[in-house]
């Protein structure tokens, strides 16, 4: 991660801990009080579009919980996370299981 991506990743976090809509010209506002001049304006742009009606916090807590729970959680909330973590578990051993299989067939990529 670049330090321009860096810079503007901490000023998002500032502003979602202090429950502040993240825009890009507040992003921008940050990183120049902090004295960090190489940030270009794209990557304030990016990161507000990208955080737009998206709470931080959320996003933060769900990070290791998979694609299903982030899903659930908006409505659900951490009951559905967790319930949706677990449901996916036997999902990810049937997978492996699959892939075990192909191995047994005598023959590889290379062969």
């Amino acid at each position: 991660m670049s330090n321009a991506e860096l810079a503007v990743s901490y000023a998002a976090l500032i502003l979602a801990d202090d429950k502040v809509d993240i825009t890009a010209d507040k992003l921008q506002t940050l990183i120049k009080a902090a004295g960090i001049e190489d940030v270009e304006p794209i990557w304030t742009s990016l990161f507000a579009k990208a955080l737009e009606g998206k709470d931080v916090k959320d996003l933060l807590l769900n990070v290791g919980s998979g694609g299903g729970a982030a899903a659930a959680a908006p409505s659900g909330g951490a009951a559905a996370g967790g319930d949706a973590a677990a449901e996916e578990k036997p999902a990810e051993k049937e997978e492996e299981a699959k892939e075990e299989s192909d191995e047994d067939m005598g023959f590889g990529l290379f062969d």
